[in-house]
């Protein structure tokens, strides 16, 4: 296509005017109808979301009364078709709690109270799958740039240059890193994604132990840890790039198969197929794991030493501990899961 000439004389820029206030008018008769349209979809959806609610009541008060009457089932005034009235009918409602939830999903709703604190009462509900999908691809590549850049960091501070300053860079950046990882998480649970509390709890303890360490100032315990735990970040790095290829792989194949939300982040169910990737991460996951409660006895050992004047170095070995007792325990748990479901489905054939 051409691009248009400019108006050369009078006459055409008179007719390229009129021209103009012709599609003006048009803009504004089509932003008139856009907030026409717009009130109506304010007015939907919170008809939606209180009839959900009153629904949600219901459904409550329902569940209460199939208690009573399950509870009576040695009462001979039950038949076998009444009993099995209430199992369906608390199959049903099972299911339908799940359907409250995809719906709620693209409704607007309140922040939670971190949302709240940091953004104030911004909708940052999205409305439309295109825009999650979006908004999750965007934070799963967010979350790639920046561990690729914490490990060329991290290798920089161990092996290249030994400066208190480059080392506060290091600290400073993996605190803004868990701090935005903790936004952007509470914006994907407002938007429907199913994360497991205790990842989100996770980034919580990694920011503020990131922060403590960013407080130690330089002296004799400082550098006696430096190394060791720079290298466990070096090592972090490195795990975090295999996981991320891991869950973005299962993920991705799941979504395909129609089994996935797609905005959920961690995999709690598993299959045959996944096993085998998940087989080859364990180890890695599970001396990261025991290398955060070396990195923890460590530093209550140097809490113990004469010399030990500063408050960080119990603090970081406190949140150490933390962190890996919350691994350790949900690594286990997604083993066990898969030795389970193994289980159940022999007993199946």
């Amino acid at each position: 296509v051409q691009p248009k000439t400019l108006p050369t004389g009078l006459p055409e820029c008179v007719r390229e005017w009129d021209d103009l206030e012709k599609n003006y008018q048009q803009i504004q008769d089509t932003h008139r109808l856009y907030k026409q349209k717009l009130q109506e979809v304010t007015k939907l959806q919170n008809s939606c979301a209180a009839a959900i609610s009153r629904q949600r009541k219901r459904l409550k008060e329902l569940a209460a009364s199939l208690k009573e009457c399950k509870e009576k089932q040695a009462n001979p005034d039950l038949s076998p078709e009444e009993l099995e009235a209430i199992a369906e009918m608390e199959k049903s409602t099972k299911e339908r709690t799940n359907s409250f939830f995809e719906m709620e999903s693209f409704l607007p709703k309140k922040n939670g109270l971190y949302l709240s604190l940091v953004l104030g009462n911004v909708n940052v509900t999205l409305l439309n799958k295109q825009a999650k999908f979006a908004y999750k691809d965007e934070y799963e590549k967010f979350k790639l740039v920046v561990t690729v850049i914490l490990f060329i960091v991290s290798f920089t501070c161990r092996f290249l240059f030994s400066y208190r300053a480059l080392d506060a860079l290091f600290n400073f950046l993996l605190v803004w890193y868990y701090c935005t990882l903790t936004i952007r998480e509470s914006i994907l649970i407002t938007n429907g994604s199913r994360i497991k509390g205790w990842w989100v709890f996770h980034h919580y303890v990694s920011t503020f132990l990131s922060g403590v360490m960013l407080t130690w100032p330089e002296g004799v315990l400082y550098q006696l840890f430096r190394n060791q735990f720079i290298s466990y970040c070096l090592y972090q790095s490195f795990v975090q790039f295999l996981q991320y290829y891991y869950q973005s792989g299962c993920l991705y194949r799941l979504r395909t198969l129609g089994e996935r939300h797609t905005m959920d982040l961690t995999v709690e169910g598993f299959q045959s197929w996944m096993w085998r990737g998940l087989t080859f991460l364990l180890p890695f996951l599970f001396f990261g794991h025991f290398w955060q409660l070396y990195n923890g006895m460590t530093l209550f050992r140097m809490s113990q030493l004469p010399e030990c004047k500063e408050w960080q170095v119990l603090m970081c070995g406190c949140s150490y501990m933390v962190l890996f007792m919350g691994n350790f325990l949900t690594t286990l748990a997604v083993v066990y899961q898969k030795y389970r479901n193994n289980q159940e489905k022999s007993k199946s054939f």
